[in-house]
């Protein structure tokens, strides 16, 4: 004896797709994290090679502000030490820059800290 099973897939469908579309706006956002992360890190490596060819902070705050373009550039908050009154040849210059990301997956931005903070630093000596 067959019973009639025309909504079966209808309902089967509606049943998955908040499930579907949380995983896929997941993998968004964790792919919108790890690209702002690389940008960022390129970022950071880019600024603190102008700092060991001698720029000043100022000099060094406005490139990394301007090679961003992951989001708002007001948001980046740039750490350099030592500062450019104290950096002498052959000492060491670090650069750490941190960029908020906001997170768009309803459930996941409960769990995690929304906004995450993404933290990069790098070092070269200065020439």
């Amino acid at each position: 004896m067959r019973k009639d099973e025309k909504g079966q897939s209808l309902v089967e469908f509606a049943l998955l797709l908040p499930i579907i579309l949380l995983l896929l706006v997941g993998i968004i956002d964790f792919g919108r994290v790890l690209y702002s992360y690389s940008h960022l890190h390129m970022a950071t490596q880019e600024t603190v090679r102008l700092g060991g060819l001698g720029s000043t902070d100022e000099e060094m705050t406005t490139f990394a502000q301007n090679y961003i373009h992951i989001g708002d550039p007001d948001n980046l908050t740039v750490s350099i030490s030592p500062s450019d009154t104290e950096r002498d040849s052959g000492e060491y210059v670090t650069v750490h820059l941190t960029y908020p990301v906001e997170l768009h997956t309803p459930f996941l931005s409960s769990i995690l800290p929304s906004p995450v903070m993404i933290k990069t630093d790098s070092t070269i000596r200065v020439e």
